[in-house]
């Protein structure tokens, strides 16, 4: 799917500049916990389903909608994962992004894996140990979802607030 209308609509205001987007980041098992994943046709790197949530999109919304915009599968979505945001990127254009990621459990529901737009030129079921090469968020977000627990990564979750000052 091109750029979502409305970062076309920022980026003309803003342009190459940074720019805060949500985005999701699907591990979508089958029936054999196998994952599927997608080879990029920008960098020709195997990833998890990506994308950028639409305007009040809901991030289930999203994820179940770049699943089946990428690779033809229907999901159900089963869970939250891990909420993070991610390092500034730039995007091949020199587009400056900043993404809150939020990574979601799926399962599939339907569809035959396939290459089914221009952002892939391929699409495979992979066994989860045996996985190619993914960015840590990326890779923290497959573990989580094999491992059987119900837990949810929060990037930041050591946090404490500062001590109110003494002084007012």
């Amino acid at each position: 799917m091109p750029i979502p209308e409305f970062v076309v609509g920022l980026r003309a205001k803003v342009g190459h500049d940074p720019l805060p987007l949500a985005g999701v980041v699907a591990v979508v098992l089958d029936e054999r916990d196998r994952v599927l994943m997608v080879r990029r046709a920008d960098t020709g790197e195997w990833t998890l389903t990506t994308g950028c949530l639409e305007l009040g999109e809901q991030p289930a919304t999203g994820a179940a909608r770049e699943v089946w915009e990428e690779t033809g599968v229907e999901v159900t979505v089963e869970r939250l994962l891990a909420v993070e945001a991610l390092e500034l990127s730039v995007a091949p254009n020199g587009d400056q992004i900043h993404w809150l990621c939020v990574g979601l459990l799926c399962r599939s529901a339907g569809g035959v894996a396939r290459v089914n737009d221009d952002e892939s030129v391929e699409v495979g079921w992979f066994e989860a140990d045996a996985l190619p090469p993914l960015p840590p968020h990326q890779a923290r977000c497959v573990s989580l979802a094999v491992s059987g627990g119900s837990g949810v990564w929060i990037a930041g979750s050591g946090f404490t607030s500062p001590s109110p000052s003494a002084s007012t």
